[in-house]
C-alpha cells in the first residue's frame, strides 16, 4: 500500500496546548499513524506518515479548531513506512532557535510563492541563505546561495550577527526545507534591523514539486528528516542513503570511498571514530 507523507506546521497562538496533546495521539494511534507532531504555546510542527484516509482524518481534526483552519500541509509519497513510531511531544519551541525575539507569532519576513522564487533569488542585489544545517546543504542547495555552515539551527542568530549587516545586505531571502525554520529565521532578522527579508513559501519542498525541472535553479536534493534520507524533483525519492553511524546523508560515492563501512563509519565521521566506538558498532551490526 503506497502511504501518504505529511508535512505541516503553523505558528499560532495555543495557550492550551498541553491539553491538545492526549487527543492528537489517540487519533493518531487509531488511524495508524508513525511520525512526529510538536506541540508547543507557539503552534505545531511534524511530518507523519499513514494511509490516505488516516492523513485526511488527522488533518479533518486539527482543521477543526479554528486555529488551524488555514492549516497548509505538504505531501509526498512513499512505498513503505519512513518513521518507525509515533511521537507527539510537547515542546517550548516548535523549532528551536533560543532566541525570544523570533517570534513569527509577532512579526514575520515576506513569503515569496515557489513560482517567484527564480526571480527574486535571480536579483543581485538579494542575499540569498540557506537556513539549514551543514550536512543538508552538503547533497543540495539553491545556485549562489550561502551556507552559514551550521550544525544546528540554534547557531543561526551568531551566523547572523557575525557576518551580516542589515546596513550591507539591504534584501535577503532565505529558504530552508519545509518552510518553518525560514519563519523563525526571518523572524529574528527583522528583530535585528533587516528591513527587506523574504522567504520561500512552503520551502525547498514546495518548490520541487512547483517548479518544472528545466525551470528549476535547485541543484542536488534535498534532505528529508525520515528514512528517505532525501527527495528530488517532483518529491521524487532521492539517492542518498544515511550513515548508520553519524546520520550524515551518503551517496554512492561516498559508499565507495575507502574510509565507508556499513554501520561503522562514513568519509564524513571517520575521523572521530575511535577503536572503542568501532567495537561497539560492530557489536550492533551483530
Amino acid at each position: 500500500m503506497t502511504l501518504v507523507v505529511a508535512t505541516l506546521y503553523k505558528f499560532v497562538r495555543l495557550l492550551d496546548f498541553a491539553e491538545q496533546q492526549q487527543p492528537l495521539l489517540s487519533l493518531c494511534q487509531q488511524q495508524g499513524i508513525k511520525g512526529t507532531l510538536l506541540l508547543a504555546e507557539e503552534g505545531i510542527n511534524g511530518t507523519i506518515a499513514g494511509s490516505r484516509a488516516a492523513i485526511d482524518a488527522v488533518l479533518s481534526f486539527l482543521r477543526a479548531d479554528p486555529r488551524f483552519a488555514d492549516l497548509e500541509h505538504k505531501e509526498s509519497l512513499a512505498a513503505v513506512q519512513p518513521f518507525a513510531r509515533l511521537k507527539v511531544r510537547l515542546k517550548s519551541e516548535i523549532v528551536t532557535i533560543g532566541v525570544p525575539d523570533a517570534d513569527p507569532n509577532v512579526q514575520v519576513g515576506t513569503y515569496v510563492e515557489a513560482n517567484d522564487w527564480n526571480a527574486l533569488i535571480a536579483d543581485p542585489d538579494v542575499t540569498v541563505i540557506d537556513t539549514r544545517n551543514n550536512y543538508e546543504v552538503s547533497i543540495g542547495s539553491f545556485q549562489g546561495a550561502e551556507n552559514p555552515e551550521t550544525r544546528s539551527f540554534r547557531q543561526f542568530p551568531e551566523y547572523v550577527r557575525t557576518h551580516l549587516d542589515p546596513a550591507k545586505q539591504k534584501k535577503v531571502a532565505l529558504f530552508c526545507t519545509g518552510g518553518i525554520r525560514c519563519e523563525k529565521a526571518s523572524a529574528f532578522m527583522l528583530a535585528q534591523g533587516f528591513e527587506n527579508v523574504y522567504h520561500l513559501k512552503g520551502g525547498i519542498l514546495k518548490y520541487l514539486e512547483a517548479v518544472p525541472t528545466d525551470e528549476s535553479l535547485w541543484e542536488g536534493e534535498c534532505f528529508v528528516f525520515d528514512q528517505r534520507v532525501a527527495v528530488q524533483h517532483g518529491l521524487e525519492p532521492g539517492t542518498h542513503d544515511m550513515c548508520r553511524s553519524c546520520g550524515h546523508p551518503i551517496s554512492d560515492e561516498d559508499k565507495a570511498s575507502p574510509d565507508y563501512e556499513d554501520g561503522i563509519a562514513c568519509p564524513y565521521c571517520i575521523d572521530s571514530l575511535t577503536e572503542e566506538k568501532r567495537l561497539r558498532q560492530q557489536a550492533r551490526q551483530r
